[in-house]
């Protein structure tokens, strides 16, 4: 039987819950033996009660004057500590809990960048955590100093539930063996091929248009997570999961929102508990170490990749039953260190010939899912977002696409890469909502981030918990300049692109930099710009459905940035996401509309 989580946390504490009550016992033992003094029985319980603060606080301080002592040393300085009022950090905690869960994402954060600069520690439950959106430390965690940091224990703990032994969730070589596994099938040859793409565009855009000839509005962001996991799954596993087969979801305000059928549907099933799982395993971050207290009984992430189990289970048994037929008829012994990749074969079929362990096949297959399905998904909601707010945005780029693809011709590589304005539409829309908008990294040793604008170098003790926000970073005024926070494509095709981002090219790093850096990038851009070119080639206008979207709260108007204008509740778990979906009309481009 299985401990709850509780349990293990406060197992695994017996080791410093018992170091206070130790000590004094021997104190009094040693004093009772060497001078024949010991405390009186009557204040022996207040002695082990008050041992706890005392000790506790004497390492507390301990810590902090270590950590002075060694920046010293390097010649650096401690970062500011974001200001706090309780012990141990709870009103900050509480307020991240707040953000979290009703706040404008990254608000808590941009408030303290603005007031004590761009990287401090943030103390939650006495545990370090240094926060930046300072490019020069983005790169340093990213790239110069790559080797100094690690996605870390915490980070494993806190996912292990939703990532396992995966790719995202890894270190050191069992990461460089993910990462040896995966690179090959995003050649150039493999994400050029686009019939996958076509096929499953063309199954979304024609639910799109029947759903909405009926009048009815269509939550966009679902409908391009199904075209992302149906794509995803046969181009990675060769099998096509079928959930644009589940039909389009209806708004909450129809009766046929409630069909159980469709909501008993697999893919739904499975969609509905991954995103569950996912926001769960976010939720874990802003605890720390000891989110097994807030989760005491049971694993609030595990019960929904159960259900998700169920879903992919199937096809990885389907998998290794295939492999298994084959080694029976063959007399061929396979050597694992000379397997590689074959024509036509997928990823899938590419990792039962390394291991037949179904738990480790399964957790790669899931990280590669979260990559391929929900970044591209959520680029292409936030493009959609932006357009239906931009009409002249939407124009110009409907211009370039007939004008160079046509209305109704399928876009080729070569057609997409000389299409700029469209790369140009895509960068600014991952400026400003970047798919992983928040991540985090752990120190592997002491390390020194060099100090920017005159400033001192910072000293980063090891173990310690470093989260960045490219999010932020791509939002900075002092980076990007006094318009950063519009919406203004153009931006990647003037002289702000020199001015800005080509002398700094870590102020944008949508898909990560580095060794780690995403290797599903240029496939993201692929099937981005294929969806975009279908889409606008059927559609010339797009709105807000705003009698069915949930709006952003009416005191958000009163704010500054992009806080103010914003029409919907953007929210993050590993990637961002749109709260309730982005519920859209559309217009249908004229029939005789030709270029």
């Amino acid at each position: 039987m299985e401990l709850p989580p509780g349990i293990i946390y406060l197992i695994s504490c017996l080791p410093q819950l018992l170091l206070p009550p130790a000590v004094v016992y021997g104190l009094n033992r040693i004093c009772d033996f060497a001078f024949s003094v010991s405390l009186p029985g009557w204040s022996q319980i207040p002695a082990y009660l008050l041992s706890f603060p005392a000790i506790f606080t004497c390492s507390v301080l301990a810590a902090n004057y270590r950590d002075r002592r060694q920046a010293a040393m390097h010649g650096a300085v401690l970062a500011p500590k974001f200001p706090s009022k309780w012990p141990g950090g709870l009103d900050i905690l509480a307020a991240l809990v707040k953000n979290f869960k009703v706040g404008y994402m990254g608000d808590l954060m941009e408030e303290q960048c603005n007031e004590i600069g761009h990287t401090f520690n943030m103390r939650v439950l006495f545990e370090n955590r240094i926060f930046t959106d300072e490019p020069e430390y983005t790169k340093a965690i990213l790239a110069s100093k790559f080797t100094s940091f690690a996605k870390g224990p915490m980070f494993w703990d806190q996912a292990n539930s939703l990532l396992g032994t995966g790719v995202f969730n890894s270190d050191g070589d069992v990461w460089k063996f993910h990462r040896s596994m995966t690179r090959p099938f995003f050649s150039k040859d493999r994400i050029s091929h686009f019939d996958i793409f076509d096929k499953h565009a063309e199954d979304a855009i024609s639910q799109l248009k029947t759903r909405l000839r009926d009048g009815y509005p269509v939550d966009f962001q679902d409908m391009v997570s199904r075209f992302t996991l149906d794509s995803a799954s046969e181009f990675l596993f060769g099998k096509n999961v079928c959930s644009l087969s589940a039909g389009l979801i209806y708004p909450p305000s129809s009766p046929l929102s409630k069909d159980i059928a469709f909501e008993n549907h697999p893919a739904n099933k499975f969609a509905h508990a991954f995103s569950e799982a996912q926001i769960a395993t976010s939720y874990r971050g802003r605890f720390g170490s000891a989110w097994r207290l807030f989760e005491f009984w049971s694993d609030n992430v595990k019960k929904h990749m159960d259900v998700c189990y169920q879903f992919i289970d199937p096809i990885l048994k389907e998998a290794l039953e295939k492999k298994k037929a084959l080694k029976e008829n063959s007399n061929e012994k396979v050597d694992k260190e000379d397997i590689d990749v074959k024509e036509g074969e997928t990823l899938l079929g590419h990792l039962v010939n390394y291991t037949e362990d179904p738990i480790v096949i399964r957790d790669e297959t899931l990280n590669i899912m979260i990559a391929g399905r929900d970044t591209t998904a959520a680029t292409l909601t936030f493009v959609v977002y932006m357009l239906a707010q931009h009409p002249d945005v939407l124009l110009r780029l409907r211009e370039e696409i007939l004008g160079k693809v046509g209305s109704s011709r399928r876009p080729t590589y070569d057609d997409m890469r000389d299409m700029k304005y469209l790369r140009a539409v895509i960068n600014e829309t991952l400026r400003l909502y970047p798919p992983v908008p928040f991540n985090v990294r752990t120190s592997t040793e002491p390390t020194v981030w060099p100090g920017v604008d005159g400033g001192k170098p910072i000293y980063i003790p090891p173990n310690t918990r470093t989260p960045y926000s490219v999010f932020l970073t791509h939002r900075r005024t002092d980076l990007w300049g006094p318009d950063a926070q519009e919406f203004d494509p153009d931006r990647f095709l003037d002289e702000r692109l020199r001015k800005y981002c080509t002398p700094n090219p870590f102020i944008f790093v949508p898909f990560n930099a580095g060794p780690r850096i995403c290797l599903g990038q240029q496939f993201a851009y692929n099937e981005t710009s294929f969806f975009l070119v279908r889409l606008l080639q059927q559609f010339s206008s797009f709105s807000l459905a705003t009698d069915v979207q949930t709006p952003a709260p009416a005191e958000w108007a009163k704010c500054s940035g992009r806080k103010a204008i914003e029409k919907i509740i953007i929210k993050s778990h590993l990637t961002i996401y749109a709260h309730d979906g982005l519920w859209v009309r559309m217009e249908e481009a004229s029939p005789v509309e030709v270029v």
